[in-house]
């Protein structure tokens, strides 16, 4: 206990002063379960820190754990919950639960018993909570972190701080907003990097090899996540890397999905079980002409890598650019817009909105009989009637 208290008051202690997540104003803390997900790299660790650090620097009451410490090999997570509740502890914050077995029993035990006891988890295995989030629906609070956004990517690696705005603010005032920001932003310049390397913030460790290091964790993700989760033998980790392989060259990609699962050698079942599981990995991003959400037993419409970085690491030297605007647009709608295929344009957002991509000579012409559609631009730093820069997505949160 000694030994986890000196290393949650380190952890503590050392958390960054400066830079600050969106999300970590907009989580409700006095919840009683809160868990947090999102990509590996992402910063959950780094949020859950930071909040500790603001409010319990120098108090016991609250404790930071690492599920995957050699002390939760032989001592459980309820019994350390116990002695920490009987001690006066407050706030359980325990990070990368997934890697706790029986984690899901364990939480609700600990909610049941001792009511005046908070949880903070978090899980960079999106398919590990979505397996066991089912037993604690009714008490739990999920929120997903998701990587940078260009306005948070200004601000981490140049101190620039642009505002925060909403969707409806962009369709409706993009010129105006563009005139209000800071005369020497050159947003283009700005979105090109962002675009390769300002998704997660371990860029800014070494950006030189922050290709290898996303490559290096899509490979984790591959090899170690899903085998254990889903129980999914050695072929299929290679299935999964040929399907990726295939994809990232042709992204966005309309699925074929016979001729996809003959490509991998698989029957159709379990190529849309494949999608599924890539999907809850943070791996792939797909639209489908439901609203009701993603689940496999439903053929996506459109197939994308996840966020932009992907398609640089993957085919740094072939990427191609309408596919890195569409994944850039859909990324960033996707935080907290509800996104589906619309036949006619590109994304339809919340059901109503119609968004057409492409370059700075791309025309209305394909949604021009479109109500409430909107042309989203590249290399435009101003908008229009209409029409959005596609860098000004990067400010929704």
């Amino acid at each position: 206990m000694k030994r986890l208290r000196e290393n949650s008051d380190r952890r503590i202690s050392q958390s960054p002063d400066k830079f600050f997540r969106f999300l970590l104003e907009n989580i409700d803390w006095n919840n009683r379960l809160i868990g947090i997900s999102g990509a590996r790299g992402a910063g959950k660790t780094t949020l859950i820190l930071q909040y500790l650090k603001e409010n319990f620097s120098s108090s016991e009451k609250a404790i930071y754990l690492e599920l995957d410490d050699l002390y939760f090999a032989e001592n459980s997570l309820i019994d350390f919950a116990d002695i920490f509740y009987k001690e006066g502890g407050s706030l359980l914050v325990l990070d990368e639960i997934h890697k706790y077995k029986g984690w899901s029993h364990d939480l609700k035990l600990i909610y049941d018993r001792y009511d005046s006891l908070k949880v903070v988890f978090t899980s960079s295995s999106a398919l590990e909570l979505y397996k066991g989030s089912h037993d604690l629906s009714r008490r739990l609070i999920m929120y997903n972190l998701p990587g940078l956004s260009l306005r948070e990517y200004a601000n981490f690696r140049y101190g620039i701080e642009l505002p925060k705005i909403s969707f409806e603010q962009l369709i409706t005032d993009s010129r105006d907003i563009s005139f209000g920001l800071p005369k020497d932003l050159r947003p283009i310049k700005l979105f090109k990097e962002y675009q390769q390397y300002g998704y997660f913030p371990f860029f800014n460790d070494n950006i030189d090899t922050y290709h290898e290091r996303l490559l290096n964790t899509l490979n984790l993700i591959l090899e170690n996540d899903l085998p254990i989760i889903f129980n999914i033998d050695f072929n299929s980790v290679l299935n999964l890397k040929k399907l990726i392989s295939i994809i990232a060259r042709i992204v966005p990609y309309k699925p074929n999905i016979k001729k996809l699962a003959d490509q991998i050698g698989v029957t159709r079942e379990t190529l849309l079980r494949y999608l599924f599981y890539l999907e809850k990995a943070h791996v792939f991003k797909w639209v489908g002409r439901d609203t009701h959400g993603i689940n496999y037993l439903n053929k996506p419409e459109k197939l994308y890598l996840q966020n932009t970085n992907l398609i640089y690491a993957l085919a740094e030297h072939s990427a191609n650019i309408g596919a890195v605007r569409e994944t850039f647009v859909l990324n960033q709608l996707s935080v907290n817009h509800n996104i589906t295929y619309p036949g006619i344009g590109d994304f339809l957002v919340d059901g109503r909105i119609t968004l057409e991509v492409g370059g700075k000579s791309k025309t209305k012409k394909q949604i021009a009989e479109i109500k409430d559609a909107y042309l989203i631009k590249d290399d435009i730093e101003f908008g229009a009637t209409g029409i959005i820069p596609i860098w000004m997505l990067g400010l929704l949160y």
